[in-house]
């Protein structure tokens, strides 16, 4: 057990951070990608409700693919090497943090063009109108909201459950970004993905505000209450998005939110912290360096749990 709750996890972010995400090697999230885009068929072609459908397919999607990873990892021989990979593919903040400082050095280097194409593969927002100040904001949204979806939520759950546990949440995470959108298409089938991540995220996303702003303290930051922090985060329709955002909005005194384009049309969000307050290159490079240490923070207190989890257990 204690390769699983230990050596494996460890392993995995350091391989995170040294080789962030080889583009010719192979990913597991395409091969779910793959599966959805076939499931999407054939729920859409069944006599039953969308919503059922969609239900039945993130029960059906979700265990299938726990069940393969638990025997991949189980195999003699090969089975650590597999689970090590599985659990270094299953994490990606050293990916979001080399793609979050390309943009920023971009912007530094006054190529605005080239900084909105490269946000464009880290956010689902439309970039052409950005203008450098809205660059910067949506780069501090993106970074900070996904250190937990990029991070802390596969890491808890294989910190607890192992790499089975790590992709039974990707898959889920996979399902809500390519089923749970709230429009005509995807409402009724992307329902149950959508709820699903909801609650597969709930307790990692305010991990990661807990890290978030617990870190900046510790880097001279001033402190932020609880209350406070509560109080931003419930502004958000996601009722996990807005915790890591509005600690990093909060933590480091700059705004998020306001007018977004999605999709050709303005989405009014609202304003996480202080609105007169704008996101400048040091300010993300301190968003950078937060991100980054929290993340380690999550890690050792994430493993220091499981094993006491175990240990506890294993006294019963």
């Amino acid at each position: 057990m204690l390769w699983l709750t230990l050596t494996i996890p460890l392993l995995a972010v350091a391989l995170d951070l040294w080789l962030k995400d080889p583009p010719n090697w192979p990913h597991p999230v395409r091969l779910i990608g793959w599966l959805l885009d076939r499931l999407e068929r054939l729920a859409r072609s069944s006599p039953l409700p969308p919503r059922l459908a969609g239900l039945l397919c993130v029960l059906g999607l979700t265990l299938g693919v726990g069940f393969a990873v638990r025997l991949i990892v189980s195999l003699p021989m090969v089975g650590w090497f597999l689970a090590l990979y599985l659990s270094f593919a299953g994490l990606a903040l050293g990916g979001l943090l080399q793609e979050g400082r390309r943009v920023a050095w971009l912007l530094r280097e006054q190529d605005v063009e080239a900084a909105r194409t490269a946000l464009a593969g880290l956010v689902s927002r439309d970039v052409e109108h950005l203008d450098e100040n809205g660059i910067r904001r949506a780069l501090a949204e993106t970074v900070s909201e996904n250190l937990n979806d990029a991070f802390t939520a596969p890491f808890f759950y294989l910190a607890f459950l192992g790499p089975a546990g790590l992709w039974a949440y990707k898959t889920v995470s996979t399902m809500d970004s390519m089923w749970g959108y709230k429009t005509p298409h995807w409402r009724e089938l992307g329902w149950a993905a959508a709820r699903a991540d909801d609650l597969l995220a709930f307790v990692p996303a305010r991990l990661t505000a807990l890290a978030l702003t617990t870190t900046a303290r510790l880097l001279g930051k001033p402190g932020v209450r609880l209350s406070d922090l509560r109080r931003t985060a419930s502004l958000t329709e996601s009722p996990n998005a807005g915790w890591p955002m509005a600690a990093a909005a909060l933590a480091l005194r700059a705004g998020m939110g306001g007018p977004t384009r999605y999709f050709g049309r303005i989405k009014t969000k609202p304003w996480l912290g202080p609105e007169d307050q704008i996101w400048t290159d040091i300010k993300l490079n301190e968003l950078f360096r937060l991100t980054l240490l929290a993340g380690m923070g999550v890690c050792a207190g994430l493993i220091l749990m499981a094993q006491f989890v175990i240990l506890v257990f294993s006294a019963i």
